[in-house]
């Protein structure tokens, strides 16, 4: 009686063992097929200079625009996030690490991370947006026939800022003096500048320019802008003037600067425009 009790004991510990190991091998299988699964889904790029936080709406409306072609991300595709966070300089790098990870397609928003990721890489395929003039800029060979391996949206837009100076104006005709907040130097930024010239040429009015190349660098810039006796400001599109919105509107609204901003993102609390004419 006794044997028999202990073989039937070790009948059910084998059984055990068995059925562990049997477990195991079941998540272990499952786990690496969904790891092979995940493998094959296609990998899309994401590369800005923002922060994270600055740039959810435009995320979303990427997620959105996808799921609307029925990509759903992370069940068929996977978006690869690469924020520079206001440091031009860490760009290319995060290109290079999207490349890396096999990424089927980038997407960027603004002028530095398209240079960057066209740079990394001249097979992947480039979709672009936030450009001024992808032409000018040396992006692509022209609107109708871009070439290479980068397409997208270019706004146009830098032509725009000599109108962006008369409305100031028209809204406060005491303004004189006009700080230019620019964070780049770019043709797309060169034909903003040529603009404003002509128009503050032809309005009377003087233009102060105000260079950031950090976050460090705003508060003296804008103590510039105080000293110089600007009464009114106009925001360059750039990666640090993108990535640090709320600190530039509250710095502006410190000095009491009459400002209009060139990015719908920027909050509505004390700015006179914040949108794309």
């Amino acid at each position: 009686m006794e044997q028999r009790a202990k073989r039937k004991q070790s009948e059910k510990l084998i059984s055990k063992i068995r059925l562990g190991v049997a477990l195991g091998t079941l998540v272990f299988a499952l786990g690496s097929f969904t790891e092979a699964q995940t493998k094959k889904l296609p990998r899309i790029g994401y590369l800005t200079t923002s922060f994270a936080t600055e740039v959810t709406g435009r995320v979303d409306a990427l997620r959105q625009g996808l799921r609307e072609l029925g990509y759903l991300e992370g069940k068929t595709i996977i978006i690869e996030y690469r924020y520079a966070e206001g440091k031009s300089d860490c760009l290319p790098a995060l290109a290079n690490e999207l490349i890396d990870l096999k990424v089927e397609l980038i997407v960027t928003h603004g002028f530095p991370p398209a240079r960057a990721a066209k740079e990394a890489t001249k097979t992947v395929p480039i979709v672009m947006a936030g450009i001024g003039d992808a032409v000018g800029a040396g992006l692509v060979a022209s609107l109708a026939r871009p070439g290479g391996n980068i397409t997208g949206l270019t706004s146009i837009s830098s032509e725009l800022y000599g109108k962006r100076l008369e409305l100031l104006k028209e809204v406060s005709p005491k303004i004189s003096r006009v700080a230019i907040l620019s964070s780049e130097t770019s043709p797309a930024t060169e034909i903003a500048m040529k603009e404003i010239r002509a128009a503050a040429n032809a309005l009377g009015v003087q233009v102060q320019m105000l260079q950031v190349r950090s976050a460090n660098d705003f508060e003296s810039a804008f103590d510039a802008s105080t000293k110089g006796g600007a009464n009114a400001l106009i925001v360059l599109q750039g990666p640090l003037t993108s990535s640090y919105r709320k600190r530039i509107i509250e710095l502006a609204a410190k000095r009491r600067l009459l400002a209009v901003y060139h990015e719908s993102e920027f909050p509505d609390a004390d700015v006179l425009w914040s949108e794309l004419f």
